[in-house]
């Protein structure tokens, strides 16, 4: 019999891991540059924007198996609030023109890595229900 709630965890899982992952497919197509220069005109290290592809490359891999999910999606929470710090932060308190708040998107992903992260990954993953490397 399948448990609802692990079936949940797996639809969240690869909801948010493919959506992220996406991201980071882009970015490694276009590169790093705008971020990079995100990161200057804040008066960080450039170099620092090569560790998108942890969060937006890596962490989404682990999450969709499912093994290592928990860090997995603390690097998502930290990459998604470095994300509306440097490019976001303007838009916190905007509705938008339909009614919306002005980072949703990146609120959404932050708040779903956040659900990943305490509740695991669950029975359908690599790592397992009674695994370590959930």
């Amino acid at each position: 019999m399948i448990r609802s709630d692990d079936a949940g965890k797996l639809v969240l899982r690869l909801g948010l891991g493919f959506i992220i992952l996406l991201h980071g497919i882009s970015k490694l197509s276009s590169g790093v540059s705008f971020i990079s220069g995100l990161l200057e005109s804040h008066g960080m290290p450039p170099a620092l924007a090569y560790l998108v592809y942890v969060g937006e490359i890596v962490a989404p891999l682990l999450l969709i198996l499912g093994i290592y999910s928990r860090p997995a999606a603390w690097i998502i929470i930290i990459n998604m609030l470095v994300a509306i710090g440097l490019a976001r932060s303007k838009d916190l308190f905007v509705i938008s023109k339909t009614g919306g708040w002005a980072v949703e998107l990146e609120g959404l992903m932050l708040i779903a890595a956040l659900a990943v992260a305490l509740i695991g990954a669950g029975r359908f993953s690599l790592g397992g229900r009674d695994n370590n490397f959930n």
